[in-house]
Formats: structure tokens, C-alpha cells, sequence
């Protein structure tokens, strides 16, 4: 339908006879519209309604200029060029046909840069000045695109316009200030509010979960609770931070929260129960996920993603691979990118090479998903710790994107141990610096093993002083444990810890234990640097994680299993003694390293040797 001008002169009445018959539902019998444009039900009435409009009276018309306000409102739902067509007729709109079209525009796919330049052209007019209800649609565009630039212009026009005491705009401006990376812009503005709403805190809290500072946002939300009881968004941030911390006992204090206070809507309800098998797989805790996922009376697409890759994670390829089937066989749901990262991550964690290249092609040929690097990165680890680096380097040179630092990693950690070329595994290293721009410490340790496995000590001892005379320092290993819902961390030697004497005495025990079962150190990974075994054993000794082993050994509960959270990748040595201690002292020792969850019982591991 072609609009037509609003420069028209005021026509006569329409009667009801001068109308169609199938137009009756709309006008009552004096013309005048009977049914308004928000109670229609699709486009076709809706355009009906706007040309008797048209027709019937001038553009400047109060009664028209509800109706088109109408208008604007409906079709910014359903179509939204149509809004525009109709929104540049009107001579002189309002600030709620402004508002309209710009709100439409800011949640619209692709039409975020639109929505900021309705708000200039709206400034440039000057007949309508921006109210409360204008900046947070701008704002939450600008957030969208990382518009740092424009949000802070708008910043200033907030303030000149009065409006930097509203709390609906200043939650606007945190989401928006957070959204850009910018957590301490947000936090003055928080701080600066007079009056702060539950969801001040809400956005508050996000943004301290979406930059991963859990720990602030656990503190925010104790604070928060002074004034305000936490709702459904709030949960969901704390659940989100303890999986982050692996804080499983305050994970469970609030799913029982949840429980208890049962009026969470469905969509809410979807959306938190996915936090919670996110927040008990990556607790460690794979039981109580499955529990959550069975319990669950409507699933979505990453309700099943969140039990492949928490499978995929605890090393049960076989149960991640079960789920996958299930999902697209039993309940006909289509997977996409982030499923298949799970199912590879599952074939990865166990050694399957034939089912990882599988499952690879199925991706690509039978469901039509374009890999992206996080797959090539589990199909490159995969071939790659299983020998095939040949294939693994065919593979690389036929991605359409550039490798990333961790896929060149992949191939130099699997360079070290298959005791390939030193030539390669230098072009490895190249490649990953070039990539990260020298900074990575990690590279640096690889090659020197890979130096030291060709028994090349001048060039372990020349990649070392490189690294001192770079001031690079090997990322320190750094692990935590939870005891009674407080979290106690540990570096390599630590003795800040008030029970350090303690903690000290358990490592002369457990290390009498060891010996009288016949434990040998494994000194692969032991720092270069220590010329004799004494030296690199009492390094070993003081690992970050055996220093949480010998407090949670203290502090053991039976039946409960010692958790442990490690930045770093577990070394050999500490792998096989975490065996050994398991089956010592008979207790479960569940361990979440870089890459994956290793369960300790009984003297085995759940990774089978294999990470």
C-alpha cells in the first residue's frame, strides 16, 4: 500500500453507507473509527483503520494524532518500514511517536544505528525535546553496538535535560557503561544514584558477573539485600557467579532459595534452571545437574547444550555423545555451533579421533554449521594429542580463519610429548607469538620441555633467560577450596594461610604415605631451573593444589568429596599423586584444572590418563 500525502484538505464525514460492507467491524455508523489500532489483530485492519484516517480528517487533528500514535505503536511490532513510511508523514510528531520508532529501532535485528540516528535527527528538529523514556531506548542501542562514544554524548545531554537523578535512565546509563567494558564509569554512576530500584542492582550485579569479578558481585548482592529481596535476574547473577567460583554450597543455598520461594514465571524459570545445570557442571557436581535437567518440564536448546558440554567436561564422552542422540533423534531439536563445541570437547577429553571426525563432518555436511575456531580447536587437540599432527596441520592450513594462539598451542603441548622436530615445534612457537605478541609465558615453558626432552639444556637455559630478560614470569599456579561455604586459596608454596603450620604437617604426612606405597616423583614438569631432584621435589611438594589437598584433608567430612579449583592445567606428578592420596586416605577428590574435571577414587582418575 502506497501512503498517501498528509497535505490533504479536511474531507466530509464518510457515512456508513459510503463505506464497504467488510468494512463495517471498523467504523461505527457516523464513520468515526470503532475498533483502534492497538486491538487489531494483524496489518491488513490495521491499514484499513490508517486510510479512513487519512480520509477523514487533517494532520494536525488531536483525534488523528492519537490514532497515528496508534498506528506506530502496532506497526513498530509488526512492520516496522511501515512505521517509518507513516512516522515521515506526520508533520509534526510527538515525543511518543518519537519514542515509538526509536524503541523499535533499538530492540529491532540490525537497526540499532538507526535508533541513534532518529535521536539526532530528533535534536536537529528541536520541536520535540528527548524526556525520560527517550534516552534508556538511545542507550540500550549504543550498548548493543559498543558505542562508547555516543553513550557519552548522551551522558552529557542526560544531564543537561535534568535527568541524572531519574532511576530509569541511570540504570540505562550502568548497562550501558557495563556493556562497553567500562565497570568503573558504572559503578559512579551507581554510587552517584539517590534512590536506587531493585533493578539498579540487578544491572549492578551483571556487570560485575559479566567481567567475571564473582567475588564483587556475591558482595553487591549481600549489600543488596538490606533493602531488597533478590527476584528472579538476581539469582540468576549469584548462580552465575558461583559456577565461576565453583561455589557450589552457596550454588545450592540458592536453588534451595529458589525452591522455596516458587514464584519464578516459566520464561524465568527456563532461563534459571539452564543457570543451574551450568552452575552444578561446572561445580562438579554432575549428579545434581542431571537431577535439575530431569526435573525439568520444558527444555530449550541450551538446557541440552549445558548437559553435553558438563559431560563433555567430567570426561563422559559416552553420556555427552547418549545426550546429543537424544536431542536430535528422541526430541527433535535442530543443535547448532555451541552443541557441536560439546560433542567435540567430549570425542577431545577421551581420544575418540574416528567419532570427532564423525561428528565434524555430520556438523558441516548434515546440519550445515559453518565451523568456527572453537571447533577447530577441539578437532585440532583432538588428532594432535593422538599423534595425527600431520592431519592436525592439514586441517589448520584449510581453515578460512587465522589459528588463534590456543590451536598453535595444541600442536606445540602435542610437539612435546610425540617428540616431534625440533624445527616444528619452533614454527609452533613462532606462530603462537606472533599471535599473542610475545606476552605468553606458556609458550615459552613448552618449548623449553621440548628443548629438554632432545636433552638441548643450552637452549632450556637460553629460552629461561629470554623469559627473565623479557620480564616475562610463568603464570603462577594458584588454587581453591571451599570449606563451609568460605573460599580458601593457594599459591605454589604458600604460607599466608592462618592454618599454614597445619597445612604443613598434613604435606609430612601424606608424603610418609606416599613413600611407603612406593610413589616416585615424576620430575617432567618440574621447573628447569632446579639442578638437583631434591630441589625440584620439594617444588613439586608445594603445588598450589596439594597445599588445598592437605587443608581439605584436615577438614574432611565423610562421604563429602574434597573440590578443588586450579587456574592451570594439572601437572603429572600432581595427577599421580591425587591418585594415590585418594585411595590412601579413601576420600573423593574432584579437581577443575583449565581444560576439564578430573574425579580421583580409589587410586584412578575419571580422565583415564588422558588430558
Amino acid at each position: 500500500m502506497v501512503l498517501a500525502s498528509t497535505h490533504i484538505p479536511r474531507p466530509q464525514i464518510l457515512s456508513r453507507k459510503n463505506k464497504d460492507s467488510n468494512n463495517d467491524d471498523y467504523f461505527n455508523n457516523h464513520g468515526r473509527i470503532l475498533l483502534y489500532p492497538n486491538q487489531c489483530t494483524d496489518m491488513s485492519e490495521l491499514k484499513k483503520i490508517h486510510a479512513h484516517t487519512i480520509r477523514t480528517t487533517f494532520p494536525d487533528d488531536p483525534d488523528a494524532l492519537f490514532v497515528y500514535s496508534k498506528i506506530l505503536r502496532f506497526s513498530s511490532f509488526a512492520d516496522l518500514d511501515y512505521s517509518y513510511r507513516v512516522f515521515n508523514q506526520i508533520e509534526n510528531p510527538n515525543s511518543f511517536m518519537w519514542n515509538t520508532l526509536i524503541r523499535a529501532c533499538a530492540r529491532g535485528v540490525n537497526r540499532k544505528e538507526q535508533a541513534i540516528a532518529l535521536y539526532q535527527r530528533m535534536l536537529e528538529l528541536g520541536s520535540v525535546l528527548p524526556d525520560k523514556h527517550t534516552f534508556p531506548f538511545v542507550l540500550k542501542a549504543c550498548a548493543y553496538l559498543f558505542a562508547l562514544f555516543e553513550g557519552k554524548q548522551l551522558h552529557c545531554q542526560i544531564f543537561k535535560h535534568g535527568f541524572d537523578l531519574d532511576a530509569y535512565v541511570n540504570n540505562s546509563l550502568i548497562h550501558f557503561y557495563a556493556s562497553c567494558g567500562c565497570l568503573e564509569s558504572a559503578e559512579k554512576v551507581f554510587v552517584n544514584m539517590p534512590e536506587r530500584s531493585l533493578v539498579s542492582w540487578n544491572v549492578m550485579i551483571d556487570g560485575h558477573v559479566q567481567f567475571g569479578q564473582f567475588d564483587s558481585a556475591l558482595k553487591l548482592i549481600r549489600e543488596m539485600q538490606e533493602s531488597f529481596e533478590p527476584d528472579g535476574y538476581t539469582m540468576q547473577s549469584i548462580i552465575t557467579a558461583c559456577a565461576g567460583l565453583g561455589a557450589l554450597s552457596l550454588g545450592m543455598w540458592a536453588h534451595a532459595y529458589l525452591l522455596k520461594k516458587n514464584d519464578i514465571d516459566v520464561a524465568m524459570d527456563v532461563l534459571i534452571k539452564n543457570s543451574l545445570l551450568d552452575m552444578y557442571c561446572k561445580c562438579g557436581s554432575l549428579e545434581m545437574a542431571k537431577q535439575v535437567f530431569d526435573d525439568m518440564h520444558t527444555r530449550d536448546v541450551t538446557s541440552w547444550n549445558s548437559m553435553i558440554l558438563g559431560s563433555a567436561m567430567h570426561g563422559r564422552a559416552e553420556e555427552a555423545l547418549e545426550y546429543f542422540s537424544c536431542m536430535i533423534n528422541t526430541e527433535s531439536f535442530e543443535p547448532n555451533s555451541i552443541t557441536f563445541v560439546g560433542v567435540l570437547s567430549a570425542c577431545n577429553h577421551r581420544g575418540l579421533v574416528s567419532e570427532g571426525r564423525k561428528y565434524f563432518d555430520m556438523m558441516v555436511k548434515a546440519y550445515k554449521v559453518k565451523p568456527v575456531v572453537e571447533h577447530y580447536g577441539c578437532i585440532v587437540d583432538l588428532l594432535a594429542r593422538a599423534g595425527f599432527i600431520d592431519e592436525a596441520l592439514d586441517l589448520v592450513s584449510s581453515m578460512e580463519m587465522r589459528p588463534d594462539a590456543v590451536i598453535w598451542r595444541s600442536l606445540l603441548d602435542a610437539c612435546s610429548k610425540k617428540n616431534a622436530s625440533i624445527e616444528l615445534s619452533e614454527e609452533m612457537a613462532r606462530q603462537i607469538l606472533e599471535t599473542e605478541k610475545g606476552i605468553c609465558s606458556g609458550v615459552y615453558v613448552l618449548l623449553s620441555r621440548v628443548y629438554a626432552s632432545a636433552s638441548r639444556w643450552n637452549d632450556v637455559g637460553l629460552i629461561r633467560k629470554l623469559m627473565t630478560d623479557k620480564g616475562i614470569a610463568k603464570e603462577p599456579g594458584c588454587s581453591s577450596i571451599e570449606i563451609d561455604g568460605v573460599a580458601h586459596e593457594f599459591f605454589a608454596g604458600d604460607t599466608s594461610h592462618p592454618l599454614t603450620k597445619e597445612i604443613y604437617g598434613m604435606l609430612n604426612v601424606i608424603d610418609e604415605r606416599l613413600l611407603l606405597v612406593g610413589y616416585l616423583p615424576d620430575y617432567s614438569q618440574a621447573p628447569m631451573v632446579d639442578e638437583l631432584h631434591e630441589g625440584k621435589q620439594q617444588s613439586l611438594r608445594l603445588h598450589s593444589e596439594r597445599l588445598a589437598i592437605a587443608l581439605g584433608l584436615l577438614n574432611m567430612k565423610p562421604g563429602v568429596p574434597i573440590r578443588i579449583l586450579k587456574n592451570l592445567r594439572v601437572c603429572n606428578d600432581c595427577h599421580q599423586v591425587t591418585k594415590l592420596i585418594s585411595r590412601i586416605f579413601n576420600v573423593e577428590i574432584i579437581v577443575r584444572d583449565r581444560a576439564r574435571f578430573h574425579h580421583f577414587k580409589n587410586g584412578s582418575c575419571s580422565c583415564m590418563d588422558y588430558w
